[in-house]
């Protein structure tokens, strides 16, 4: 069992400020899952990784691995795998020299270590690298001797420390691809730390988003980007619009909303209590806005992007900013700056946020 268990963990770090990196986190991850770890700069996520790999020891609290309290064993104790950003590869050694480094260090038979590095190789379609130096290897075969590396070992948990952030564009979605395949594949307990969004939405069983050390939202990739826990959450997770406004009706099924004078929204109001008269913000995708001749909403453009596939437009409702994407540009011409635009919008995939979020989370903003 590889079930990983975060309780109550805080980690301070010494100094004038006395800075607390993790607060008061608690976090599972189910056996054979990849966990994300998702956040700003500086908001816990690669301390809490960190704390899991022994490299740094917890200041409160308590971690275990398959029920083993790991809290405070080494590092070499843990076997715990990692995938390290800048790939930590021997540069004196070949890729297959690189990929035996681990188990050299577990005392095997040969035969049995040579087998272990074999397979590894093929599955990480590394073998006819296997006599090269690292330094003649693209990017990605890079990566993949690094995962190899840390994989060849078979570990209990393997980490994943940003490993995507040094390759290209392209090459960082392919690989992300890999490594999502790899990892199911091979069905290791995996945490992963990444700031960006849509690495984590397309590989993970489970994204945590962080700030300020503690967890704003834990849960699956499309309830977190289609049902924000906190204002934060929305606008860290893609493009959002965060409309104001106020509770105009309330029933046992649903809610009306208006945020504008030509704009209201009637949604299932679910288990959420909401009372009228109450303040909200309506969390609002750019590609559930289109241009409408019949739509009720007018907003005036206030500036253009050009993206290829959709042009990009900013534009006011009624001292509000709102953000659309036009997928269907080529058909009616791109607006121009000033122009006013009639809208509609899909109001099934709206989600409301209490004004006041400090007063939803239970805790201080």
């Amino acid at each position: 069992m590889s079930k990983v268990v975060f309780s109550n963990i805080t980690k301070r770090f010494p100094g004038a400020a006395g800075t607390t990196a993790v607060d008061k986190l608690n976090l599972t991850i189910e056996e054979g899952t990849l966990v994300t770890l998702l956040g700003p700069s500086g908001c816990g996520k690669t301390t809490t990784l960190r704390m899991l790999a022994g490299f740094e020891t917890p200041s409160d609290g308590s971690i275990t691995i398959g029920g083993r309290d790991v809290t405070n064993v080494p590092v070499n104790a843990r076997n715990v795998g990692m995938v390290f950003q800048s790939y930590a590869l021997f540069p004196h050694m070949t890729v297959r020299e690189n990929v035996e480094y681990g188990v050299r260090l577990l005392s095997l038979p040969k035969a049995e270590m040579k087998e272990r590095v074999d397979t590894m190789l093929e599955t990480m379609a590394l073998a006819q690298y296997a006599d090269r130096s690292p330094s003649r290897l693209s990017g990605g075969q890079q990566q993949r001797v690094a995962l190899a590396r840390a994989v060849v070992t078979q570990p209990k948990v393997l980490l994943f420390d940003e490993p995507l952030s040094n390759l290209d564009a392209q090459l960082r979605e392919r690989m992300r691809d890999e490594l999502r395949a790899i990892q199911l594949r091979l069905g290791i307990t995996s945490l992963y730390v990444t700031h960006d969004q849509s690495e984590a939405m397309a590989i993970s069983d489970r994204v945590v988003v962080m700030r300020n050390g503690v967890i704003e939202q834990d849960d699956s990739p499309l309830n977190v980007y289609s049902r924000p826990g906190t204002g934060f959450v929305a606008e860290f997770m893609g493009k959002a619009n965060i409309l104001h406004g106020k509770v105009e009706a309330v029933d046992e099924a649903t809610v009306r909303v208006r945020i504008a004078s030509t704009v209201a929204f009637t949604l299932a109001r679910g288990n959420r209590a909401f009372k009228v008269g109450q303040e909200v913000r309506c969390v609002v995708r750019p590609e559930h806005i289109r241009v409408d001749a019949e739509g009720t909403m007018e907003a005036k453009v206030r500036r253009v992007v050009f993206q290829g596939a959709y042009v990009e437009y900013l534009t006011d409702l009624e001292g509000q900013e709102c953000v659309f994407l036009d997928t269907d540009y080529y058909k009616s011409g791109v607006a121009e700056v000033g122009q006013p635009l009639k809208l509609s919008i899909d109001s099934r995939p709206v989600w409301i946020l209490p004004e006041n979020e400090a007063a939803a989370l239970g805790k201080a903003a």
